[in-house]
C-alpha cells in the first residue's frame, strides 16, 4: 500500500475514535439510533456517506 492509503486508513481512525472520546454518551445513541434503522435506510446513509467522501476527495486532490 503506499503511504497516502495508510495515511488515510490512520486519519480515518482518528475521526472514528473522535466522537466516542469526546462524548460516549452521543456517540451510543447514535449508534442505538443506526441500529434502529431499516436496512435499506441504513445502505441509503453509508451511500451518501461514500458519496460525500469521493466528492470531498476530488476536491482536495483535484
Amino acid at each position: 500500500m503506499s503511504d497516502d492509503l495508510w495515511a488515510a486508513l490512520a486519519l480515518m481512525l482518528v475521526f472514528e475514535g473522535l466522537l466516542p472520546f469526546i462524548s460516549p454518551r452521543v456517540y451510543r445513541q447514535s449508534v442505538e439510533q443506526l441500529a434502529a434503522l431499516p436496512d435499506r435506510m441504513l445502505r441509503f446513509v453509508g451511500m451518501g456517506i461514500i458519496l460525500f467522501g469521493l466528492v470531498l476527495l476530488g476536491i482536495v486532490r483535484g
